[in-house]
C-alpha cells in the first residue's frame, strides 16, 4: 500500500466535516430544487451534483462523435460539434459565454509510393514537427539497417559514419533510416547532411509496438531547428519492402495549412474580478475514438458542476476553459495563455486541471504538488500543494483511498504552471497497469490498465466508470466552490468565509479548519 493510500484509510473517520458532505451515491435533490436554487453551500451543492448529471454529457459527446465519424477530435465536425454543445450548454445555464480562437497547423496526409521493384502504395506518416515539405522522387538508400532478428540495438542514422560510402550524389535520393537508440531529428539532421533528398524513418521491428506505424513523434529536439527536406514515416513492414536493391519510391510530404481551432471560455464573475479560478478539461479526442473517458469525462464534470452553480454570487471570478487540441500537444491551453498580457495572467488565481477523472479500472488520484512521491520534473508554483490538500482533505473526508500522481506538467496546466500560476487536479489513471495492490484498495482488476480502452476505439460511452465519475465531480465541485469564496491559502488573497463553514480533516490524522 502506498503512503498516501494508507494515510487516507486511517484518517478517514479521525475527524468530520462541519458541514456534511454526501457520498456520491447519496440521494439526489430533486432536479426543480437543484435548479432553482443558489448552490452556495457545501451541502447544498453536492446534493445537486450528481454522476448521473455528468453521465447525461457524456452521452452527448458519445452521439456528436458517432455522428461524425466516431471521434471528436481537433479540426473535425465532430470537435466543432462539441463545441457548439458545450457553448449551448453553458450559455443556457447563464455563464458569460466565450469562444477564443487559435492557430492550429492541420498536416494534410503524407504519401509514400513505392516504384520499383513493384508498384504498390505503402504506409505514410508525418512527424508532428521539424520536417520540411515537397515531393522527392528516386533511388531508396537503406542506411544501416538491421531486420534480421534480433534488432536490439538499432543505430541506424544516429552517427555521420553511418552514411560513409552511401551514394548520395544523385539529384533524388531518399534515406531509409531505421527507428532506434537516437533522437528522430538527429537521424534525419545526419541524412540532410549526408546529401539525401527526403527521408523514411521505418519503425524498428523488434516489439508489436514498434512495428507499425510511427505517430505523434517530434524531429525537434537535440536539433531544434526544422529540416529543409521532407521526412515521413512508415511501419517496419513497409520499410523492409523499400529496403530491397534497385528500390524507388515517390514521397510526398505537403506543407501544412492554418485551421483555426477554438477553446470556450466561461465566466461567472465575482465581487473581486481581479482574482480568478480557472477550471478546465480538454475537450478534443484523438482520432481513433470518440473520447469519453479521454476527456468527456473531465468536460461533462465540469458542465455538470457549472449547471449547479449558475445562480452562485462568487466573491471570487469563476472561469471554465474546454481547451482544443490538447491531443495535438496541449495547443489550445498553450495557445490561450500565450495570448494572455503579464497583468491578465497575474489576475489568475489558480487554474484546476480535469483529464481522465473516470477510468473505468480506476484508482483516485492527486496531483503531488508537493512532491512526496514523484520528484516533479516542473517548477511546482507556490500554492500547489495546498490545492493537493483541499482535494487529500475531501477524499479523506469520505472515507475514500487516494495517492500521488505525478506533477509533470503533462496536461493542460503545463502552461499555467510555467507561467507561475499554482495548480492542481485530479487523475483516475491512462495506460499504466493496475498492481494486485492497487487492486486490493480500489477494487477493480490488476494486470490491466487503468483505462484499457486509453486513445482507442473502445473509448466509448462503456468505457467509464459511474462511481469515479460521481466521486471525481463531487471532488470537483467542493474545489471550484470553496476557492469561489477564497484563494488565501493559495495565493494570499482574502475573500469571504463559506457559508455554514468548511472543516475539513487532516489526512495525517489531527483536526484542523482549512476554511470557515
Amino acid at each position: 500500500m502506498t503512503r498516501r493510500a494508507g494515510l487516507a484509510l486511517a484518517a478517514a473517520t479521525a475527524t468530520v466535516l462541519a458541514v456534511a458532505i454526501a457520498p456520491a451515491a447519496a440521494t439526489a435533490a430533486p432536479a426543480a430544487k437543484c435548479d432553482n436554487r443558489n448552490n452556495n453551500t457545501v451541502s447544498k451543492l453536492l446534493e445537486c451534483v450528481t454522476a448521473e448529471g455528468a453521465f447525461e454529457h457524456l452521452e452527448a459527446f458519445q452521439e456528436i462523435a458517432t455522428a461524425n465519424g466516431g471521434n471528436r477530435a481537433a479540426d473535425t465536425p465532430g470537435y466543432e460539434a462539441s463545441v457548439d454543445y458545450v457553448v449551448e450548454t453553458m450559455e443556457a445555464a447563464g455563464w458569460e459565454v466565450s469562444i477564443d480562437e487559435f492557430d492550429y497547423a492541420y498536416q494534410p496526409p503524407a504519401e509514400l509510393q513505392q516504384l520499383t521493384p513493384q508498384n504498390v502504395a505503402l504506409a505514410a506518416g508525418n512527424f508532428s514537427e521539424g520536417s520540411g515539405s515537397g515531393t522527392v522522387t528516386g533511388q531508396v538508400i537503406p542506411v544501416d539497417l538491421v531486420l534480421a532478428m534480433p534488432r536490439d540495438p538499432v543505430t541506424s542514422g544516429c552517427e555521420a559514419a553511418d552514411f560513409a560510402g552511401l551514394d548520395f550524389s544523385g539529384t533524388a535520393d531518399i534515406a531509409l533510416i531505421q527507428r532506434g537508440t537516437c533522437e528522430f531529428g538527429v537521424k534525419a539532421r545526419n541524412a540532410q547532411n549526408a546529401g539525401a533528398e527526403a527521408v523514411i524513418i521505418m519503425n524498428q521491428g523488434n516489439t508489436p509496438e514498434r512495428s507499425g506505424m510511427i505517430t505523434n513523434v517530434t524531429l525537434i529536439g537535440a536539433n531544434p531547428d526544422p529540416l529543409d527536406i521532407p521526412v515521413i514515416a512508415t511501419d517496419f513492414a513497409s520499410g523492409a519492402a523499400l529496403a530491397v536493391p534497385g528500390s524507388t519510391a515517390r514521397v510526398v510530404k505537403p506543407e501544412s495549412e492554418n485551421h483555426p481551432q477554438k477553446n470556450v471560455i466561461a465566466e461567472l464573475p465575482g465581487v473581486n474580478d481581479d482574482n480568478v479560478v480557472m477550471a478546465g478539461a480538454h475537450l478534443d479526442s484523438v482520432p481513433e475514438g470518440p473520447g469519453i473517458n479521454d476527456n468527456g469525462s473531465g468536460s461533462a464534470a465540469l458542465l455538470e458542476v457549472a449547471e449547479s452553480i449558475s445562480k452562485l454570487k462568487p466573491q471570487n471570478t469563476v472561469r471554465f476553459a474546454w481547451w482544443g487540441a490538447e491531443e495535438e500537444g496541449l495547443i489550445g491551453s498553450t495557445e490561450y495563455v500565450a495570448g494572455l498580457s503579464q497583468a491578465e495572467k497575474d489576475r489568475i488565481a489558480l487554474y484546476l486541471n480535469f483529464d481522465m477523472v473516470a477510468s473505468p479500472n480506476y484508482i483516485y488520484m492527486v496531483y503531488d504538488g508537493d512532491e512526496s512521491t514523484f520528484e516533479a520534473p516542473v517548477v511546482v508554483p507556490e500554492g500547489s500543494i495546498q490545492i493537493e490538500d483541499l482535494f487529500e482533505r475531501y477524499f479523506t473526508s469520505i472515507d475514500t483511498p487516494y495517492d500521488d500522481a505525478e506533477f509533470s506538467g503533462r496536461s493542460d496546466y503545463e502552461a499555467f504552471i510555467l507561467n507561475g500560476i499554482p495548480a492542481g487536479g485530479l487523475f483516475t489513471g491512462a495506460e499504466d497497469v493496475k498492481t494486485a495492490e492497487q487492486a486490493e484498495i480500489w477494487g477493480g482488476t490488476a494486470d490491466e490498465w487503468l483505462d484499457p480502452c486509453y486513445h482507442q476505439e473502445c473509448d466509448d460511452i462503456e468505457n467509464v466508470s459511474l462511481e469515479a465519475l460521481g466521486v471525481n465531480t463531487d471532488a470537483i465541485a467542493l474545489s471550484v466552490l470553496v476557492y469561489s469564496y477564497s484563494t488565501e491559502l493559495v495565493n494570499g488573497v482574502r475573500g469571504k468565509s463559506i457559508p455554514g463553514g468548511l472543516r475539513l480533516p487532516d489526512p495525517a490524522g489531527a483536526e484542523g479548519t482549512w476554511a470557515d
